[in-house]
């Protein structure tokens, strides 16, 4: 089989070629054209599709699941729908999106009991299963780890200025280009009271700065400064960067939940 790291294929023309079980790992693919393509049983994960036109494509049994602004199907902007849908499903998800200080406040107190919910049934698992991935995501553990470093980049680098905050459990997200500085141990097996230890200190932190806003500091800017990689060194909207938090948590709750059935089906 033909490996290509590093090659420059723009512009090249593939016809009548199989590429079964091909793996396409940081690859662009701007700008590139499919006719007659099947792609079925096909797994895309941390791609983006902005500007994407499909023609004449048919759609049966497609899971997708990302961030999703100006989808038209059929002429239909189903966008606000799948909105609408998800906030019908969890009603305390449009307080995830709150405009002023109070607002942030009850969301992250609502995110706090929430998973203290899914951490006491997270409990219940045989520990060795809280590191075991379900369809390739990131484990119990995993999950608890990148949300540290969620709260170490938005929070606590970006809106507190701190340089480098990083914990050397904290673990960014898989595509995440290179950060240097910023601690990446994907090997580490910690156990689940060692994280939620740093998990307690983080989140005491992110309550102390919502306990603290004001609709002055909450419309404010914030200076990132030079050397940390992530977020990038230049300002960035108070409100936008805690937003960010409120969402990660959010969503990483909700997939530890999917993944929790599963492994609790695993475990018997």
């Amino acid at each position: 089989m033909a490996d290509f790291d590093g090659d420059d294929l723009t512009g090249s023309t593939f016809k009548h070629t199989t590429l079964s079980d091909a793996r396409f790992e940081d690859l662009r693919a701007n700008g590139a054209r499919f006719r007659c393509v099947d792609l079925s049983g096909a797994n895309f994960r941390g791609v983006y599709f902005g500007g994407v036109v499909m023609s004449g494509a048919i759609m049966s049994d497609v899971d997708i699941h990302g961030e999703i602004e100006g989808l038209r199907i059929n002429g239909v902007d189903v966008g606000p729908f799948i909105e609408a849908e998800l906030d019908r499903r969890h009603p305390e998800r449009a307080k995830m999106r709150p405009v002023d200080p109070e607002g942030f406040r009850e969301a992250w107190a609502i995110l706090e009991r929430l998973w203290e919910g899914t951490v006491e049934r997270a409990r219940g698992l045989d520990p060795a299963l809280l590191h075991e991935s379900v369809d390739g995501e990131w484990s119990f553990i995993e999950t608890l780890r990148h949300l540290v470093f969620v709260t170490d980049a938005w929070v606590r680098r970006a809106v507190l200025g701190e340089r480098a905050p990083w914990d050397a459990l904290g673990l960014p997200w898989d595509e995440a280009p290179e950060l240097p500085g910023v601690p990446w141990d994907r090997s580490a097996r910690p156990s689940l009271d060692t994280v939620l230890a740093l998990r307690r200190e983080r989140t005491a932190t992110v309550r102390e700065v919502f306990g603290g806003l004001t609709e002055q500091s909450l419309a404010a800017d914030t200076a990132v400064l030079e050397g940390g990689s992530w977020p990038p060194a230049g300002s960035h909207p108070v409100r936008e960067c805690l937003r960010c938090v409120l969402n990660e948590e959010w969503e990483h709750r909700l997939y530890a939940e999917r993944d929790l059935d599963a492994l609790f089906a695993r475990q018997g």
